[in-house]
């Protein structure tokens, strides 16, 4: 049986208390904890390595180079890259999205050039595509969902045409916790040739990815919701298609020759990660797929579905309850909102009980506005939570309902 009582000792974070009370920590889809193997890392790094990388003869940028490529060849086994060219550091998925967006997109898509993205994306996922639309003249289309927040995939057959471009998918909704048939999406993509990006960032601590077997053409995921650092991201492309995108920052790193005339860029993956990266940080990512990996990504799955049946059910019983997000397939997110209440006001009342949940409209206004609702209370759940703090989530419903409801 899989013990997270034990991987909670891990985390030193969640031994404190939150107004008196243990902290419940339930946002795990806007951020998740980091494990002492993340924090040790980026310690040892700053007391033991701090020197920029890639750049020196001496010792201590030598080992700090070879510990951050050591993160990226972690990443490429991590999601089945092929090759180690293909992973790119990033501060996050956001600026691994605009940075295809901006670079393949500037380069490829001409006036009347078609974008499709979902009607469950991120705001990072939709921003970055209608900038770039705009900037060139193209077109942005959107395959719609139903009221269980299920993708309606059978449209795509119309949606997309010998103008489709690019489609921009998440594999994992942050707001309702769909697991969407991403390897259907990009079958029917390429059958009328166009690209495929899939948004990664709620799917990778949950689930298992390989990159090569999908055949997804760009892949991005945000460190943060993998137990690692702030400020650090991976895009995955292939080769082919990185090689012939333009870089996206200009700077140090990414050159290999600078004249006043003329200036020759560098090889993958370097080409696209100008200036000092978070070096800390992206050693911290490597350190946390290893924690992952350690894990277990089979057993995390299968422990976080349980607290999810088991919070389905507890909400299902609940009076003036309502699950927003009732896909057949979800991953580790209970999305809800309570008749007579205001999610703020919800997260206020848990919060005063140690319960960290995440209300509002979770950087996906579009899914609010298919819904007809403000904002949401969201719980997510990652391999340290526990029965007994769905539980606990729920006597704190039962709080609210006490004070606002009675």
């Amino acid at each position: 049986m899989f013990d997270p009582h034990a991987w909670r000792r891990q985390f030193p974070i969640l031994d404190r208390e939150v107004h008196g009370k243990p902290l419940v920590y339930l946002d795990n889809a806007a951020t998740t904890q980091k494990p002492l193997a993340v924090l040790n890392a980026e310690r040892h790094y700053y007391e033991q390595l701090n020197a920029n990388i890639h750049r020196g003869v001496h010792a201590l940028s030598q080992e700090a180079s070879e510990a951050f490529e050591g993160a990226r060849e972690k990443v490429r086994g991590f999601i089945g890259a092929q090759q180690v060219e293909e992973i790119i550091f990033t501060r996050g998925a956001t600026e691994a999205i605009n940075l295809v967006a901006q670079s393949w997109g500037r380069s490829t898509l001409k006036p009347g050039d078609e974008i499709l993205i979902s009607a469950m994306e991120h705001h990072a996922n939709i921003v970055p595509w209608q900038m770039i639309c705009e900037a060139m003249g193209a077109k942005l289309k959107v395959i719609p969902m139903d009221d269980r927040g299920v993708l309606l995939v059978d449209q795509l057959d119309q949606l997309l045409t010998e103008k489709t471009r690019l489609v921009g998918v998440t594999l994992v909704s942050n707001a309702l916790g769909t697991v969407n048939p991403v390897d259907d999406i990009i079958r029917k993509a390429h059958a009328v040739g166009a690209l495929v990006l899939v948004d990664g960032a709620q799917a990778v601590a949950h689930m298992a990815v390989n990159v090569t077997a999908l055949d997804c053409d760009f892949f991005v995921f945000s460190g943060h919701k993998l137990y690692a650092p702030t400020g650090t991201g991976v895009l995955y492309g292939k080769k082919a298609l990185l090689n012939a995108m333009p870089p996206y920052q200009g700077g140090g790193d990414m050159i290999l020759q600078v004249t006043f005339e003329k200036t020759t860029y560098n090889q993958l993956p370097y080409k696209f990660e100008a200036g000092t990266p978070h070096i800390a940080g992206v050693i911290g990512l490597g350190a946390a797929v290893d924690f992952v990996q350690s894990v277990g990504l089979d057993q995390i799955a299968a422990h976080e579905d349980r607290l999810l049946q088991e919070a389905t059910a507890l909400a299902e019983q609940f009076h003036g309850l309502r699950i927003i997000g009732t896909a057949p397939g979800k991953a580790s997110i209970l999305s809800f909102v309570v008749a007579g209440v205001h999610p703020h006001d919800i997260g206020t009342i848990l919060d005063s009980e140690g319960v960290a949940i995440r209300t509002g409209h979770h950087c996906a206004m579009p899914v609010m506005d298919r819904f007809c609702l403000p904002a949401t209370a969201r719980a997510s759940f990652a391999l340290y939570n526990t029965l007994d703090e769905v539980d606990a989530l729920f006597r704190a419903l039962y709080r609210v309902e006490k004070m606002f409801l009675k």
